[in-house]
């Protein structure tokens, strides 16, 4: 087959796939500006007058400001600490591969397959009195996030050069500041990825938020986006509306931080 026509075939295929998985988010976005009539066939076609009034309706009714903030804290709490936590935790595994230590490795990075038991979680929440508490959401997303991001860190810390930490030690530094001022500064695009990554998982995360959030006030977005589907189910076009405000800052995370996603994935495997 002619190398053009080959080429040309995989294009089409990728658009095809491209535009099938983007119909969903077409879809709701174009729905979010028509009348509730309009909107409950959720066909794609054009809405006849554009209501731009759908979205102050869903900020002012749904209470989107406060679990846009609520959300906000959520995630980048949760992804800043996670990021400090695991790295210290991979340079040490990475840096001084004892027994003990591969053993603590392999358990935490099990982490990433081990289901959660919820009775167990529940009863360690309520003996240490964070249940329905923003700090026991914070701490709950940044301990979800530690066997990811310190399996990610310690395969790219495995690829930084030892002769950096041992002109440190010459250089006189403390093991702390070794780290700070030398090893992680390299760590740029493993943090850029896992910190996009784990903000996203944070942002989207629904189960714990429901299960360990009582208080309204301190929901984050997507359950709000939950208790506005239930009192408004009928009114498709406000519902939209709403699924667009809650989904756009994921987007907008993601289309900037792809580059760093890919890179990082990738550097570690080919750096030093």
């Amino acid at each position: 087959m002619n190398k053009n026509v080959r080429s040309l075939l995989i294009n089409g295929l990728a658009w095809v796939l491209s535009l099938t998985m983007l119909t969903p988010l077409l879809l709701i976005v174009v729905n979010s500006f028509k009348t509730q009539t309009e909107a409950a066939p959720m066909k794609l076609s054009l809405p006849t007058n554009w209501e731009w009034s759908n979205y102050s309706v869903v900020i002012e009714q749904g209470k989107l400001i406060t679990s846009f903030l609520n959300s906000l804290l959520y995630s980048a709490t949760s992804t800043v600490l996670g990021i400090a936590l695991a790295s210290i935790a991979a340079y040490i595994f990475s840096r001084n591969p004892t027994k003990l230590n591969r053993f603590f490795y392999f358990f935490l990075v099990l982490g990433i397959a081990m289901p959660i038991n919820f009775v167990t979680l529940t009863k360690v929440m309520q003996f240490t009195h964070i249940i329905n508490t923003q700090f026991g959401i914070i701490v709950l997303l940044t301990v979800m996030s530690l066997p990811f991001t310190v399996f990610l860190m310690h395969g790219y810390i495995g690829s930084v050069p030892r002769e950096l930490d041992e002109a440190g030690i010459v250089d006189g530094c403390s093991p702390f500041r070794l780290f700070y001022a030398i090893v992680l500064p390299l760590l740029a695009p493993v943090i850029a990825t896992v910190g996009v990554l784990n903000f996203m998982n944070a942002w989207n995360e629904f189960v714990l938020p429901l299960y360990y959030l009582n208080d309204s006030a301190k929901w984050p977005m997507t359950l709000a986006v939950y208790n506005f589907f239930g009192q408004f189910q009928v009114s498709w076009n406000l519902v939209s509306a709403d699924i667009v405000l809650t989904t756009l800052p994921v987007i907008v995370i993601y289309l900037l931080g792809q580059k760093y996603i890919i890179s990082g994935m990738t550097s570690g495997s080919v750096k030093g």
